[in-house]
């Protein structure tokens, strides 16, 4: 089905700000700070990059649940996900898997699959990270 948002482009920016291993994000008119990872040097007290990933996964797959469930007439009481990865032991630069575990109350086994299947069907993080999209990379000098 497309729709106004399937050709929407988004952008957010990101800076270092003065302290190793701390950035600001910006999306919109929202803020907030990341930190690398303590393993790799960074302070290690905000979110990090791969959380950041792993929230967006949760965020995409519990509002696509909740709007699957608004169309379909499902009543949902409650719903929630917890999303893991696993850092490849060998291989730094991959995970070796990504984890999304929904849980869902007042609904059938029925409803559920329908649910579930409105994310994965409609999630364009999830299907990137699960097809390997293509992602490209330019940069600046000034």
């Amino acid at each position: 089905m497309m729709n106004a948002q399937t050709a929407e482009t988004v952008s957010i920016t990101s800076a270092a700000i003065g302290q190793f291993g701390r950035y600001l994000l910006s999306a919109r008119t929202n803020h907030f700070i990341s930190d690398q990872r303590v393993a790799v040097g960074g302070p290690g007290e905000a979110i990090n990059a791969g959380e950041l990933l792993l929230s967006s996964l949760g965020s995409c797959s519990l509002g696509l649940i909740q709007k699957t469930a608004k169309e379909e007439g499902i009543v949902l009481r409650e719903a929630g996900t917890e999303v893991s990865f696993r850092r490849h032991a060998t291989d730094p630069t991959q995970y070796e898997w990504i984890r999304i575990v929904v849980r869902l109350s007042g609904v059938t086994a029925g409803e559920a699959e329908t649910l579930v299947a409105g994310f994965t069907a409609n999630c364009p993080i999830y299907n990137t990270l699960k097809r390997g999209g293509p992602v490209e990379i330019s940069w600046n000098v000034s």
